[in-house]
């Protein structure tokens, strides 16, 4: 019986490390479908809602404030928590405008100070893939 929990569970812990690894390499494919859309980092961007959300590395996330604008939040380092969630939100510390630094990335009690705001072309994105698809 003894052997049996302990051989589960070393299974169980191959099974986890396996899933992060696909999981990295999934967030890596889509960051890399982003990249070459990203423009110069900026202070901040108004926000009124978080539209949708996309994990895309350990650090990196992906919120679209509107259906039409997107941003890359680079988020500090210390952000175990990140990698694993199911739901994000964000901090706005001045009225309707979420700023590098000052304000932060939250998942559930945790939160994480954003280091980094890249806007994404997403219109120049979307023609792109339009005329690949002709």
């Amino acid at each position: 019986m003894k052997y049996r929990v302990m051989g589960f569970f070393a299974l169980a812990v191959l099974a986890m490390g396996t899933a992060q690894a696909d999981t990295r390499a999934t967030q890596q494919k889509s960051l890399d479908k982003y990249t070459p859309y990203l423009k110069a980092p900026v202070d901040g961007f108004t926000f009124w809602s978080l539209y949708k959300w996309r994990l895309v590395g350990p650090q990196k996330v992906v919120v679209w404030s509107t259906i039409k604008d997107a941003y890359l939040l680079t988020v500090e380092a210390n952000c175990p928590k990140l990698e694993w969630a199911h739901g994000i939100g964000l901090t706005s510390q001045q009225s309707h405008q979420v700023s590098k630094r000052l304000d932060y990335v939250t998942i559930a009690r945790d939160r994480c100070r954003i280091e980094e705001i890249r806007p994404i072309d997403t219109a120049r994105m979307e023609e792109e893939q339009r005329a690949k698809r002709k």
